[in-house]
């Protein structure tokens, strides 16, 4: 892996989010000759500067929307990790058009930019809430992905390689439910939860860095990777949290939000079917089948469905397990809340 980049040039589309960072800390140890971060926030970039302070990163202000800003930060890049997005359902529900500008627009403009300058791979982040989904954001990745696999058909994995690492909930990542309970407990004596019956994968920031890395180690043209990932249900989370918190705190259950499902699937019943199993990941092959679909329904091949992989069906995490893996978080300090 050292050698794959070692004195190449990678770029973090959206690097100063929490998942951004948390890619930036590994490659910064694998000999790249240089980093582009790329984000429209000045201030987090001046903050990751100053914090950082290692010539080998580089920032640059754009946007992925903006093709032309794409295409500049593009120019001699080896290796694209695209983690720029809009993550949070809710404020996709309200505001769908922009998800599809930054999620699909954006990709697209990513994609474009990555092979008129020849790029060896770039690797997508996507999510569970792209299978089965039922809200705008994660349609807006279920749609990316599908771009993905399009524009992959026409290139050979000796021109730009695309492929996408799909997650589940990242554990304490900007944005995640965790921070926000421990900070609710602590203002407010309580916490709010949706429906307790409610399960979500837990996934830490290390263990996506891992998947992230396996994709750029493994991935061919159109392939999306998964990590296998325990869950639990959300009242779990919350009495792991109140426990940890030592806080005497209540929980309330205020209904489920826009766009939320009881539980999320990482791998589809269809998707099965091209799915390789390796060992803590799942590798899922595109379809490549052409639009001859008359030949595929002559010469069909019969395969007996099974049941999505899911928040329901994964390793299911007891109170204790989660105090356990939220106690082993590197990236998040919960001692500051208690």
């Amino acid at each position: 892996m050292n050698n794959k980049f070692k004195n190449k040039i990678l770029l973090v589309t959206g690097g100063t989010g929490s998942f951004g960072n948390a890619v930036l800390q590994k490659f910064l140890k694998l000999g790249l000759k240089e980093i582009r971060v790329f984000s429209r926030d000045e201030k987090k970039q001046d903050d990751m500067r100053k914090f950082y302070n290692n010539k080998k990163l580089k920032f640059y202000i754009g946007d992925v929307r903006d093709s032309q800003s794409v295409d500049d930060v593009m120019k001699n890049v080896d290796y694209v990790f695209h983690a720029a997005a809009l993550k949070q359902v809710p404020s996709c529900e309200f505001y769908p058009l922009e998800a599809v500008n930054t999620n699909i627009i954006g990709a697209n403009n990513v994609v474009n930019a990555g092979i008129q300058n020849k790029v060896k791979k770039i690797i997508f982040l996507s999510t569970d809430k792209a299978v089965y989904p039922i809200n705008a954001m994660g349609m807006s990745k279920a749609l990316m992905e599908k771009l993905i696999i399009s524009k992959s058909r026409n290139l050979n994995n000796k021109d730009t390689i695309l492929c996408a690492t799909r997650y589940g909930n990242v554990m304490a990542s900007r944005g995640s439910v965790i921070p926000l309970f421990f900070e609710q407990l602590k203002k407010f004596n309580y916490i709010t939860i949706t429906n307790p019956k409610m399960t979500r994968f837990l996934m830490s920031l290390e263990e996506s860095v891992e998947l992230v890395l396996h994709a750029f180690e493994k991935g061919k043209n159109g392939e999306i990777f998964v990590y296998k990932s325990p869950a639990t249900t959300i009242e779990n989370l919350a009495k792991a949290i109140i426990k940890l918190s030592k806080i005497n705190g209540k929980i309330k259950y205020i209904g489920t939000r826009h766009g939320e499902k009881l539980y999320e699937s990482l791998v589809s019943q269809e998707e099965f079917f091209n799915t390789v199993d390796n060992k803590k990941f799942y590798k899922i092959a595109p379809d490549n089948r052409n639009l001859d679909y008359d030949k595929f329904f002559s010469k069909g091949i019969s395969k007996v469905f099974r049941e999505s992989y899911n928040s329901h069906n994964t390793q299911q995490l007891n109170v204790k397990e989660v105090i356990k893996k939220i106690r082993s978080l590197k990236s998040f300090d919960y001692k500051k809340y208690v």
